[in-house]
């Protein structure tokens, strides 16, 4: 499980289930045993940021990376830690990079570009089939299109993490699954994960392409 490159980058558009998919892999790095970072690189959008959850992550034993104005802070500023290297640099840790959710966002990547030779690094691109700006190939295809480009990075891999939040259903996973595998045959990048809430991933069919991934809901509140 999770035997992916020691840097994982998460991309994926506002309202894919991005940052949720970040910290439900940077915790089970942790309860894998493994010395997991997670880096907030989210400079675009204000909400449902990984720092926002610093104290309950570092319970679990991930180390949180964020900005440069207290970590905690949830101000929309472009201000990054320059902690984010250190995780990068130090082998021993596996990384996790919560990226925005557009290619203007992803630009902050470029800083980090030295860390990312191929081979050694992988991007995973979120999926969402009922986001309007990724709901079609070609819309999907637009977006990690548009990443690449001005990040020189590649996709290694598809999340298919379509949702409706709690009242996800099996359907709805499955509807995500069709346009991932479209997204895959047209671009030649596999599906690595099938993301999706803990009682729905069980009624899941046990083979599909991609791992099963179950989550819990970090990032939003039991009222949300």
């Amino acid at each position: 499980m999770l035997k992916d490159k020691r840097i994982r980058i998460i991309i994926g558009h506002y309202g894919s289930g991005k940052t949720e998919f970040a910290v439900n892999y940077a915790v089970k790095l942790a309860e894998m045993g493994k010395k997991s970072a997670i880096a907030d690189l989210d400079i675009v959008n204000p909400y449902f940021r990984s720092r926002e959850k610093h104290d309950e992550l570092t319970e679990k034993g991930v180390w949180v990376m964020s900005n440069s104005l207290g970590g905690k802070s949830a101000l929309d500023l472009p201000a990054i830690s320059a902690s984010v290297a250190a995780p990068l640099q130090n082998k021993e840790y596996d990384v996790v990079l919560d990226v925005g959710g557009d290619a203007a966002g992803a630009r902050v990547l470029a800083r980090y570009k030295e860390y990312f030779k191929e081979g050694e690094y992988d991007m995973f691109c979120i999926l969402n089939a009922n986001r309007e700006q990724t709901k079609t190939v070609e819309g999907a295809i637009r977006h990690i299109d548009s990443i690449e480009s001005v990040t020189g990075t590649k996709v290694t891999g598809l999340v298919n993490n379509t949702h409706m939040l709690r009242e996800t259903t099996v359907e709805d996973v499955m509807r995500g699954q069709e346009l991932s595998k479209r997204v895959s045959e047209e671009l030649g990048i596999p599906i690595k994960y099938v993301s999706t809430l803990e009682n729905v991933a069980r009624l899941l069919p046990e083979k599909m392409d991609g791992e099963i991934f179950p989550i819990k809901l970090y990032m939003r509140e039991i009222w949300m």
